[in-house]
């Protein structure tokens, strides 16, 4: 046990670079399996010497870390795993405080750690470490945690990092909205994540923060349709810097379903590029008008932030992701039961109730802004969904849309291009 101790608090130590380190630039550039990302500054060039990109805990833990420009500023299991197969597993990202399945798990050799730090190596998951709140409508009846950590003073939820950009079109932040703005998230990233033992200094957190407000990024290129700016086209980070934006703007009866403006001018493309930029086209009106039996709402219903995709009104809504029905066996699963009524859930992840208590709110989670998909795989707050083309599918069985084949690839050649 001691030699335990000991090894692990040499990882909390140990700091093993991460390659990517943005230089002075305006505008960064980054390949993905579907073209290119690229993410612009409204404050000039984004300064790597920025609290951002440096070590602010005690554990070589950066922001950057876990939001990495190169993959959305989030991870990727992919970027995970080359992180870990380059330093053996002692690459920052990977700290048993949230990294691993659980804080207890063996960490002291190389395949241990592989175990440990399986669901961010597979899945791009953190651990989140929440209670269940003192006035809440449920109780904790029963955990079934396959790591046997999760208590009701410390519930085990597993959650993907979202991405620090495009954060002027995010009303809500954190998926259960719990901090109530970025100073606040920033300061807890560093203590909770970052296991910072001070706290930021007011000119650190307002440097990060300066640098999170400012950055805006979404796909660039696309591997079949080309530049996304082009001939009429309004892809790219570009137009979202002039994009208007206020909580609210597209909500309530009279809400603008034509969410996504972006490729209507590609509808009539001619030349060698025509068919793949006709099918973004086609994709982005499925999104903006094909309803939802028997519904009748579409995808810009939830997604209603213009050329965006957030929710305007930071609602928080459940798709199901979280019960038990779906879960699979490396995530715990947690009995609910409600005071008022009795009324039992099981659910892999509360969600928004963790933060108010309230039974309705069990398994809700925020409607995510769209931008710059395809660079961030995989989707929903529990990685679920490995694909776009799984995404399109999950969608497609739960509310019985009844796409065709075809409008299929459609929809995921437009979210591709985001």
């Amino acid at each position: 046990m001691a030699l335990r101790v000991v090894l692990a608090l040499l990882l909390l130590v140990v700091a093993v670079a991460h390659a990517h380190h943005p230089t002075p630039q305006a505008v960064l550039r980054d390949p993905n399996p579907s073209g290119v990302i690229a993410t612009v500054s409204t404050g000039g060039a984004i300064d790597p010497e920025n609290p951002f990109f440096q070590s602010v805990g005690s554990n070589g833990r950066r922001c950057g870390s876990c939001h990495d420009p190169a993959e959305g500023w989030t991870i990727t299991p992919g970027g995970a795993r080359a992180r870990f197969d380059a330093s053996g597993g002692l690459d920052p990202l990977f700290r048993f405080n949230d990294g691993a399945v659980s804080p207890r798990a063996d960490v002291s050799t190389v395949e241990a750690r592989r175990s440990a730090y399986r669901l961010l190596l597979e899945r791009g998951l953190i651990r989140v470490g929440l209670p269940v709140p003192v006035d809440a409508e449920f109780s904790l009846d029963a955990v079934d945690d396959p790591y046997g950590y999760a208590t009701a003073r410390e519930l085990s939820v597993f959650r993907r990092p979202l991405p620090t950009t495009n954060l002027r079109f995010v009303t809500s932040i954190m998926w259960d909205g719990r901090e109530p703005a970025l100073g606040t998230q920033a300061d807890g990233a560093a203590r909770d994540h970052a296991l910072s033992l001070r706290a930021l200094t007011a000119d650190e957190r307002a440097k990060i923060v300066s640098l999170e407000s400012g950055l805006y990024t979404a796909q660039i290129s696309d591997n079949t349709a080309g530049v996304l700016d082009a001939d009429g086209a309004r892809g790219g980070p570009g137009p979202l810097i002039d994009q208007p934006f206020h909580p609210g703007i597209n909500s309530g009866a009279t809400a603008d379903r034509a969410v996504f403006t972006l490729f209507a001018p590609w509808a009539n493309a001619r030349g060698r590029l025509a068919p793949s930029r006709q099918a973004i086209a086609r994709g982005e009106a499925i999104f903006n008008h094909r309803a939802f039996r028997p519904r009748g709402v579409s995808c810009s219903t939830c997604h209603d932030a213009p050329n965006a995709g957030s929710n305007s009104s930071g609602a928080f809504v459940s798709l199901g992701l979280s019960d038990a029905g779906l879960r699979t066996p490396d995530l715990p699963v947690y009995t609910l039961r409600c005071a008022g009524t009795g009324g039992v859930m099981r659910t892999t992840d509360p969600g928004r109730a963790l933060v108010t208590g309230r039974c309705e709110d069990v398994g809700r989670f925020k409607v995510p802004a769209l931008r710059g998909l395809a660079a961030r795989a995989p989707y929903f707050h529990n990685g679920s969904a490995e694909t776009l083309e799984d995404v399109v599918e999950f969608y497609d069985r739960r509310f019985s849309i009844g796409l065709t084949g075809a409008e299929r690839a459609d929809l995921i050649a437009f979210l591709r291009a985001l």
